[in-house]
């Protein structure tokens, strides 16, 4: 890029975490707004949606991490694939787990296993939110 090409300078937050999530969903401006209610996401940054509604790119803290979202594109080879074969896990501690799980169940997550004593020895279940996207919580007993 030499000195008179016009550039637009964006913001850009802090990325936590060495391994970032980065998740394609239907509505990523909808799923920001769930995570938000769901998992006291906070949002960072994101580009404004395009006349389709569609986001190519948000960025979240959640629980002292980044998750990044966008909307699918299939003119750029990025068709909707629907979320499967992984699981979005939340490592809380003993005393918070309960709220967090309250919190998710609340704003429409589906629980898939219930919270429990696990054989390994902590707490932990699952979820599902609205966008198909498996969550998991696991924290120590107390």
């Amino acid at each position: 890029m030499n000195d008179t090409t016009a550039q637009t300078e964006y913001p850009r937050p802090q990325v936590l975490g060495g391994l970032i999530a980065y998740l394609q969903v239907d509505g990523a401006v909808k799923a920001a707004e769930f995570y938000k209610r769901a998992f006291g996401a906070e949002e960072v940054f994101s580009y404004p949606p395009d006349e389709q509604g569609r986001t190519m790119h948000i960025h979240l803290y959640i629980n002292g991490s980044s998750l990044m979202l966008s909307d699918a594109y299939p003119e750029h080879g990025h068709p909707h694939k629907a979320a499967q074969g992984y699981t979005m896990q939340l490592i809380l501690q003993a005393d918070n787990i309960d709220g967090w799980w309250s919190r998710a169940v609340d704003a429409g997550c589906d629980i898939e296993s219930p919270l429990q004593e696990m054989f390994w020895g902590d707490r932990w279940g699952s979820l599902r939110d609205p966008f198909g996207v498996n969550w998991a919580m696991n924290a120590p007993i107390k």
